[in-house]
């Protein structure tokens, strides 16, 4: 069989329409499903929407999310989800993602503590073993300010290190 000017045509066109390789073979008769495939590698087409998400549409919507300008107190959250959508007489799965624009404000009450800078050896039950820096470099140290009973940070380290539950469901679910 002979892929003539006409028949890659309509491979193209079938094959952006998201019909399968089989169902291309039969609409093109005399040609193996195969035949389809080996085709629409050797002309480098682009792939389809199949089970388990998409290439070219997830790269498109990031870059339009990655280019996109952004006022300095907003952060955006990108969440994917599976869809499934009928193109002819097949159900493909897809996955979209979904951009929300979320606005940032800093917390205003929040007091950072001046590091007391202690090394390991100074360290004490009630002082803050946060450790600041790269361990392998010569200005690490931890933080050293006073701790309450029974915790190994100070009270601006604990609400970095000990997360409230329900804000880590939330964190964990996007």
């Amino acid at each position: 069989m002979n892929w003539t000017d006409e028949r890659v045509e309509k491979l193209k066109k079938l094959w952006s329409e998201g019909l399968s390789a089989s169902q291309i073979a039969a609409q093109l008769g005399g040609v193996s499903r195969n035949a389809v495939i080996g085709k629409v590698h050797r002309l480098s087409l682009p792939g389809r929407a199949k089970a388990g998400g998409t290439a070219t549409p997830a790269r498109a919507a990031q870059k339009r999310t990655t280019s996109a300008p952004r006022a300095p107190n907003y952060a955006s959250r990108v969440t994917t989800r599976t869809v499934t959508r009928q193109q002819g007489a097949t159900m493909l799965k897809e996955e979209i993602e979904i951009v929300e624009e979320i606005e940032y404000r800093p917390a205003s009450n929040v007091v950072v503590p001046i590091s007391r800078r202690l090394g390991l050896t100074e360290l004490t039950e009630r002082t803050c073993k946060w450790p600041v820096g790269d361990p392998l470099k010569e200005d690490f140290h931890f933080c050293g300010c006073d701790s309450p009973d029974n915790s190994p940070y100070c009270g601006y380290h604990q609400r970095l290190a000990y997360q409230p539950v329900n804000e880590r469901r939330r964190a964990a679910a996007h």
